[in-house]
This record gives structure tokens, sequence and C-alpha cells, in this order.
């Protein structure tokens, strides 16, 4: 008898403890087992194609999951007959999209739904050429050019002096081109330089031009193009280390178009060192030949010197029109 009167003051004390934290328990909405919480502090930017957003609709787990966007910028719910266009729009503005849908389709009758982003992929940005580390990456938040060379471990020692900034510009699938002196870049001369970049911008530092130095000159070889302009005949033949011991009248430039030709170019070279003519500058890809006693002869000689290749691996298909 006494033993029941016990169990029954037990259990009654029992009672008492634990009720309030029955009470006390959250009646807040559920959410789907296993589905992502809300963690994610990604800036709030407008969903596109391949971006991973998380749908949670509360005392709905049929309808919280994590989708990613279709390439066609739309997603898909189970049970509802329309997928729905989410690209081009925020979080909220989806959030309302579905809970209209699954109102409109007699699934819930007043739908809380929230939407948070898991991971952007919409927004590449590459950054290639003559930088340390290519890379590409995804434009969240504001990201300048500036930024960009960083995550690129900035300019490789092979770098030109400028860099190339294409954007999409949205007409008929085309880009806007921007050429941007790197020097005046990182010195800040110019803020208006270091410009904000979106989703689908593409950075590329093309390598410094070269010239061929052939010929009679104490140091044949492929030397680069020093800032615009600056680089001339006279220059070049300094980089290779002078002229020998033969001082010929003409030196000659061979200069390829744009469809790859090489034209000939005759270059004045003693009234050159006469001063009694300018000099002539180079572009990247020229080859400066500088005769011998033996005249043009000796050229295909020196490019496979040069190359270490055939003459044809060389220097192209070498057509050549005297301007």
């Amino acid at each position: 008898m006494r033993l029941n009167s016990f169990i029954s003051a037990l259990l009654a004390t029992a009672s008492l403890v634990l009720a309030p934290a029955v009470f006390a328990q959250d009646n807040s909405p559920t959410r789907a087992l296993g589905t992502p919480a809300e963690t994610t502090n990604l800036p709030i930017q407008k969903i596109g194609p391949q971006d991973l957003i998380s749908i949670q609709v509360y005392d709905a787990p049929e309808f919280t999951r994590s989708i990613r966007v279709s390439d066609g910028g739309e997603i898909g719910l189970p049970m509802l007959k329309q997928k729905i266009k989410v690209a081009g729009l925020l979080p909220d503005e989806i959030s309302v999209l579905i809970a209209d849908a699954l109102k409109r389709e007699h699934l819930l009758i007043d739908p809380f739904v929230t939407v948070t982003i898991l991971d952007y992929h919409s927004r590449p940005i590459s950054v290639t050429g003559a930088v340390k580390m290519p890379t590409i990456f995804q434009a969240i938040g504001d990201v300048s050019l500036l930024d960009a060379l960083a995550k690129a471990g900035g300019p490789a020692d092979n770098a030109g002096g400028e860099l190339i900034v294409m954007r999409p510009n949205g007409i008929n699938g085309g880009q806007s081109t921007q050429r941007i002196p790197i020097k005046a870049l990182n010195d800040g001369s110019d803020p208006t330089l270091n410009v904000k970049l979106q989703g689908g911008d593409q950075v590329r530092i093309p390598t410094i031009g070269t010239v061929v130095v052939a010929g009679n000159v104490h140091q044949s070889g492929i030397f680069p193009v020093q800032e615009a302009g600056t680089t001339t005949v006279m220059t070049a033949i300094a980089q290779a280390q002078g002229l020998g011991d033969y001082h010929p009248d003409i030196a000659y430039i061979y200069r390829p178009d744009d469809q790859g030709v090489k034209h000939e170019i005759e270059v004045p070279l003693k009234e050159i060192l006469k001063r009694k003519k300018p000099d002539v500058t180079l572009q990247a890809k020229d080859v400066l030949y500088v005769p011998d006693a033996n005249g043009k002869k000796n050229f295909n000689l020196w490019m496979d010197r040069i190359a270490g290749v055939g003459t044809s691996a060389a220097t192209g298909a070498l057509i050549y029109r005297k301007f």
C-alpha cells in the first residue's frame, strides 16, 4: 500500500516538473527534416541561372527544399503544374511568386514562404592571360577591377602594359571592350579606371609584345616591346647588343597583317645612324633583320637559329609584299 502511494506521489511530482517544458515547446511552423537552414550571409542580389536557393514553406515540408535554378532561369516544385520563372528576381519577389502559385493551384490556403540564397553561380568573372593565378569567381557584392586582379595574384612578369575588360552589352549577345593601362590603374591616378565588375565580365591581360631581331647583330633573339611608340629599330638593335662588324645601308622589317601575311618594309639604317632620317617604330610581332655582307640570303638561316625549329615554323607562311 505504501509502495503504491509512493509511486503515485512520484508521478505527480514528475508531471509538475515536465508541464512547463511541454507548454514552453516551440509552436512555430515546422521545417522539413534535412532541408537547409537559413544560415547563409550572402548579399542579396538578383537570381540567375544555376544559382542555388533554399525554399522554406512553413507547415509544408513537402515543398521545403534546395533548388538550383535551371539554365532557362526557372524552378519547379512538386505538384505545381507550371515552372516558375525566377531569373532576374530578388529572393523576396520569388517568395511571393511561389506563395501565389501554391494558392492558385489550391495546394495551400495561405502559405508562408521564404527564399534564401545558398550559392551564386550566375555571376562568373574570369581573369585570364598574363596573371599569376588565372581564376573564375562569382561577383558577390561590389567587385572592382583591382579586386579581381588581386584574386588572380596580380599581373605576371610577362604582362603587357594594359588590360582588357570585356563585358556583355545585352545587344544580340554582343560585348563591349575597354582597354585600361595597368600602371595608371595601380597608382590610382584616375579612380574611374577601377571599374565595377558584374557577372559575365571577362578581364584579360595580354602578354607583353615581342619583336625578333636577327642577322648582323651581336645577340639575335626575341625582345619585349616597350611602351607604345618607344621601341624603335635602334632600341631593338641596342637590345641585341649592337650591330656586328658590317653596317648595311638597309635593314628590313617583316610585319604581319591581320591575315598573317608578312610585309617587307625597308629601313634606311645607314641614314638613321647618321641621323639624316628619323628612327622607325616597331610593333609587336615585327621581325627586324639586319643583313650581313652577303645581303638578305642568310635571312632564313638566322630565323632557324632564333626559333630553334624550321623556317616555316619560325616565320609562318612567309609571303612578302613591299610597301
